[in-house]
């Protein structure tokens, strides 16, 4: 398989929901197209992938893509995931690239990211939604890993955790139990993906991600996901789950 795609499980329970149209997308690839071709052999999407070569110099990446609807992809597993993160949330993908086209044009490229840009590239990059009942995400947000994991944890069969960010995914290729998600929690009127989309679509605005609405989440202690948390010592680790900071 070409472009480094050979080192992806796609058995790996966090892929469930890429695994159909990433194995498409991959089997491309392995046959020798372009990421960005082998992307675009996939079902109608509202942009379509172009080699980075096509970015002009000097133009920022998200601008160009609100301007010409096109998304700059190299070969490797990080615009990889990215391809398939537009494939199954268009429209959230379209609202996150809107939003940072409208702070590039209020205030250009600076040296360092203002609170909702750099919210934007958090969500974008490294985030993860999640439906669950309020006890769940209460216990979450309090960093309260024995509720969460132990006590509550048969709450986790009525919850739906799907990772959304690229590089969150890119860098699950080689999990280790420190990798932590942003979560961010959605309150769809079902768990299906587009209706999932179509929420987060209307509910992500800059002002709202500037605020830190996010929990953070180590994803290999989520049940099902790692053999080794069946045992609730896979929690004591301190140096992953740490205590919530004292007021």
């Amino acid at each position: 398989m070409a472009h480094g795609l050979e080192a992806i499980d796609w058995m790996a329970p966090w892929l469930d929901l890429w695994r159909t149209s990433g194995e498409c997308v991959a089997a491309g690839a392995n046959s020798g197209l372009a990421v960005a071709a082998a992307l675009n052999t996939m079902e109608p999407c509202p942009v379509s992938f172009v080699p980075q070569a096509d970015l002009p110099e000097g133009e920022a990446y998200e601008a160009f893509i609100f301007r010409t609807g096109q998304v700059p992809t190299r070969d490797g597993l990080h615009d990889f995931f990215n391809g398939l993160c537009w494939l199954k949330f268009p429209q959230t993908k379209i609202k996150l690239n809107q939003l940072q086209a409208a702070q590039i044009a209020r205030t250009g490229i600076q040296p360092v990211r203002g609170p909702a840009r750099d919210a934007l590239t958090v969500f974008d990059e490294n985030s993860a939604v999640l439906q669950a009942p309020d006890a769940l995400w209460d216990a979450l947000q309090a960093k309260d890993w024995h509720s969460l994991f132990v006590t509550l944890r048969p709450l986790w069969q009525e919850s739906q955790l799907i990772l959304f960010g690229h590089a969150l995914v890119e860098k699950l290729v080689s999990p280790r139990k420190s990798m932590t998600a942003h979560v961010y929690r959605a309150q769809a009127a079902s768990n299906s993906i587009a209706d999932i989309d179509a929420w987060l679509a209307a509910d992500l605005t800059a002002d709202k991600l500037a605020g830190k609405p996010f929990a953070h989440l180590p994803v290999l202690g989520v049940p099902g996901w790692c053999a080794a948390n069946e045992d609730p010592a896979f929690y004591a680790d301190v140096s992953v789950f740490r205590p919530a900071k004292k007021p």
